[in-house]
């Protein structure tokens, strides 16, 4: 049992780690200035209040503009509301609140057994995770849209399938990559949860519609086709298959094309091998691996969709390679290359995300459950039956202890005792509002 004076030393540890990471934080990676927050804001203000078009908006000084959905102007109109200085407030805020909210379905709430010390420590080392450094400065979404998609994988997993897909399904309106999450349902033979998730995106699509038909028709007939509103597909931030693709110097699609049905085939059979012995988390993480990996563009903001996956390896107790890729990810080292990727040490460190991207799809443990909490499958009919064995794709770890370190818990996502599946040189160029 620690004593006072333990409890006491731990204080100045805390305090040490809070400085070391702010100061990391403002002067080692290049902060982002809110440039896409600006850019929703300029794009609504622009609409609302001066008769502007969603997607003619440009940041002042950028050819950079508006590039979601229609319907995600709509979400953020109140925007219009507010003065630029609160706008950045308010998103921040909400951002902390979404990522607590995930840091909550991750762990299954096991992060409240760590103590201020342990949660103090979790937070430092989430704070150096450079996907999510770059969405708050960025003052990004993805967080929100993570949180969105991670309420369904709660919903299944808790027998709550009356609402699961409403969340996969705004998501997908507001940005088109975690449509992802719908294959995945079919996958998983919840057709029911699949029509929730397509029925919300299409409502809230129509709903766009009726709000700004012309946007709406520009954005489906031009705007969606137009990648280079987006940004250049060799820029080292592209961290997905297309951007290995282009810093190779290569523009064909059709290789682009079979390299994404390589990855999808992957996903959809580790998928399958997931859902069939009731490992929701893994099924998730292998999704959101998947969407960063075949989105034509992928900036290092959008890898936050791999939170998931770290808290599946600290779930089956790989706990040093999920400290060994975090660590990869914490550390903005593909912009070493942000000047050119020639060469067999540009090849491989310029798409080192991509590696630890692919990495994870390939080996992510699936029907790892601790001890007497595996859940049992259940068939399209709903009739409950004991997994089978065989269908386990890695046995589950003998007599594994839960991690001792709180830090590491929260800083990779772990889940607790109960388990989630159960019932650089820095670049200031902005990527753009994507």
């Amino acid at each position: 049992m620690r004593g006072p004076r333990t409890r006491r030393g731990r204080l100045p540890l805390a305090l040490a780690a809070v400085v070391a990471v702010t100061l990391f934080t403002a002067t080692v990676p290049l902060l982002r200035g809110w440039f896409d927050l600006r850019v929703y804001y300029g794009a609504v203000n622009s609409w609302v209040h001066h008769g502007g078009r969603i997607y003619d908006y440009r940041v002042p000084g950028t050819t950079y503009g508006f590039t979601y959905p229609p319907f995600a102007a709509v979400g953020m109109l109140p925007l219009a509301l507010v003065g630029l200085r609160t706008a950045i407030v308010l998103t921040l805020l909400l951002n902390l609140a979404a990522l607590a909210l995930v840091v909550h379905l991750l762990t299954d709430g096991g992060w409240r057994r760590l103590g201020w010390y342990g949660g103090v420590l979790g937070a430092c080392v989430l704070a150096l995770f450079e996907p999510l450094r770059d969405t708050l400065s960025f003052g990004q979404v993805n967080v929100l849209l993570l949180a969105l998609v991670l309420v369904d994988g709660w919903l299944l997993r808790t027998g709550r399938e009356r609402w699961a897909g409403v969340g996969i399904g705004l998501a997908a309106a507001v940005k088109l990559t975690p449509a992802v999450f719908i294959g995945m349902l079919l996958l998983a033979r919840r057709p029911r949860a699949a029509a929730v998730a397509t029925g919300v995106t299409a409502a809230a699509t129509a709903l766009a519609f009726l709000v700004a038909p012309g946007a709406s028709r520009f954005y489906w007939t031009e705007a969606l086709w137009d990648t280079s509103r987006i940004g250049r597909l060799d820029y080292v931030s592209n961290q997905s298959v297309q951007g290995i693709l282009a810093r190779l110097g290569s523009t064909d699609r059709a290789g682009w094309a079979l390299a994404v049905l390589l990855v999808l085939g992957v996903w959809a059979w580790r998928v399958r091998r997931a859902s069939a012995v009731g490992d929701w988390p893994a099924a998730f993480a292998l999704t959101g691996l998947t969407a960063c990996l075949v989105s034509p563009i992928t900036w290092v903001h959008h890898l936050v969709w791999l939170l998931p996956s770290f808290a599946v390896l600290v779930r089956a107790g790989r706990l040093r390679a999920a400290g060994v890729l975090y660590a990869v990810l914490c550390t903005s080292v593909v912009w070493l290359w942000f000047d050119g990727a020639s060469g067999i040490a540009g090849f491989l460190g310029s798409n080192a995300y991509t590696w630890v991207t692919l990495g994870l799809l390939l080996w992510l443990p699936v029907g790892h459950f601790p001890a007497g909490r595996r859940p049992a499958t259940r068939s399209p009919t709903a009739t409950a039956h004991a997994p089978s064995t065989a269908a386990t794709e890695t046995a589950p770890v003998p007599g594994q202890s839960e991690p001792a370190s709180g830090t590491a818990v929260v800083a990779t996502g772990a889940a607790s005792g109960r388990d989630f599946g159960t019932g650089r040189k820095a670049s200031s160029e902005p990527t753009g509002s994507t």
